[in-house]
């Protein structure tokens, strides 16, 4: 089960950097010192202990919960937590106008989150 969790995740991490990556080198791109939305601005080291506290809590959590959906979770965390420790701030570049700009690790995040909800409604 922890190997459907592993898996997903580094995908996620390696699509999630891979497409940073390309942004930062030739597009434009909002740096985010913040969480959702640059809310809680200046305050890096809450989103480093939260990334940890979620890591724990997947790895807690991973035979009772879809391990999918734990992955791609594992995956978005890891990826923006990647960013935090090397530049200092998150990188997004999906930016659909009425929506502030996010990127595939926020996505997967958000995926894994529905998913959760979905079973946790029909079982």
């Amino acid at each position: 089960m922890a190997n459907k969790i592993l898996i997903t995740a580094l995908l996620a991490i390696l699509l999630d950097q891979l497409s940073k990556f390309v942004f930062k080198n030739y597009f434009s791109f909002t740096k985010n010192y913040g969480a959702a939305f640059g809310l809680l601005q200046g305050y890096k080291w809450l989103f480093v202990i939260v990334a940890v506290i979620v890591v724990f809590l997947i790895f807690r959590y991973k035979n009772k919960l879809d391990n999918f959906a734990l992955g791609l979770l594992l995956g978005g965390t890891i990826g923006n937590f990647i960013d935090r420790l090397i530049y200092g701030y998150v990188i997004d570049f999906i930016d659909v106008g009425f929506w502030p700009s996010f990127n595939l690790a926020d996505s997967f995040s958000v995926i894994a989150a529905f998913i959760l909800i979905y079973k946790h409604w029909n079982d």
